[in-house]
């Protein structure tokens, strides 16, 4: 039944133009910019939001608990709801790219014995707390992508399963 609800559920664009489930086939998150873009399977962008991103400050995710961002093609593959964090879109880091610099920095020693690679990066809503509706004015995750909770649930009704997420510098 849920699942039934979820296809037949619309999303509005801020514009009052309604997206059917599935319309969203490629988010693009631009670090520098604080910004996430989506688009529909014809290129055209559907979507914009501003976005808090990792603690960690610039670079790539390394290691688990670095508090960056990972940059590179993913996927979405999963979502949930999230009691922190209102919606989730779980992102596939890390990818092939991502754990051959992990295996790089472990014979180099750029990254210490005993870390770990992390995983359980996402896109989702504003925390509860003490942030609350300022929660983009601080890049406050620990690597994820946050977005208000009304934009998440856009995202969470719109972005088609598999869909490409691109997280650049």
């Amino acid at each position: 039944m849920r699942a039934a609800l979820l296809l037949t559920a619309l999303v509005t664009d801020g514009s009052g133009r309604r997206l059917p489930p599935g319309s969203i086939d490629r988010i693009v998150i631009d670090k520098s910019d604080h910004e996430l873009v989506a688009f529909d399977g014809g290129g055209g962008v559907v979507l914009r939001f501003s976005v808090a991103i990792g603690s960690g400050g610039n670079g790539p995710k390394r290691v688990e608990g670095d508090g960056r961002t990972p940059e590179g093609v993913y996927r979405i593959d999963s979502r949930h709801r999230s009691r922190p964090f209102h919606r989730f879109l779980h992102v596939s880091y890390p990818n092939a790219a991502d754990r051959a610099a992990f295996r790089r920095g472990l014979r180099d020693g750029t990254i210490p014995r005993g870390a770990r690679i992390g995983g359980d990066i996402g896109i989702h809503g504003a925390p509860r707390g003490p942030l609350g509706t300022f929660h983009k004015a601080v890049d406050w995750t620990a690597g994820c992508i946050a977005v208000d909770d009304e934009e998440i649930e856009e995202l969470f009704a719109a972005v088609r399963p598999n869909a490409e997420v691109e997280v650049r510098p």
